[in-house]
């Protein structure tokens, strides 16, 4: 499982280094895409093959899932490692997340997020005032 959260920084070449605590499961392929709230979702390939066919399988007769999907998959990379667990993160995809030097990756179970350090220090702190409320209406998650 892919869980916790690593802050780390991206090199000057825009290179991300993959946190040691997630290289055993996330591999030396991964797929990285324009995720949800500005961050970038990582997905092993296994993970990213059911995350497809799950949209693929999904209705495209409205305007918001062919949207959903073109963004998803036009900004999609395949991404390989080197043997300092490094890759380079295109241009755009640092500009949608915001990511400059100071970055936070988290683990959401079935994928990683990566965040700039200052909008997740944000968005954690908005989303923990409002952890109770929203768990109430998740009330089928039986944590």
């Amino acid at each position: 499982m892919l869980i916790g959260e690593v802050g780390h920084s991206l090199d000057a070449k825009g290179r991300y280094i993959v946190p040691a605590r997630f290289r055993e499961e996330l591999g030396s392929r991964f797929i990285v895409t324009k995720g949800l709230d500005h961050c970038l979702f990582v997905y092993t390939v296994d993970e990213w093959e059911r995350v497809m066919r799950d949209m693929l399988t999904s209705p495209t007769a409205t305007a918001d899932a062919r949207k959903m999907a073109r963004i998803f998959f036009a900004g999609a990379l395949e991404a390989e490692v080197d043997k300092q667990f490094r890759v380079v993160l295109p241009a755009g995809l640092r500009e949608y997340a915001g990511l400059e030097k100071e970055i936070v990756t988290v683990g959401v179970a079935s994928r990683l997020e990566i965040w700039d350090k200052e909008a997740w220090a944000a968005y954690s702190e908005a989303a923990q005032d409002e952890y109770e409320a929203v768990a109430e209406k998740c009330v089928g998650l039986r944590i």
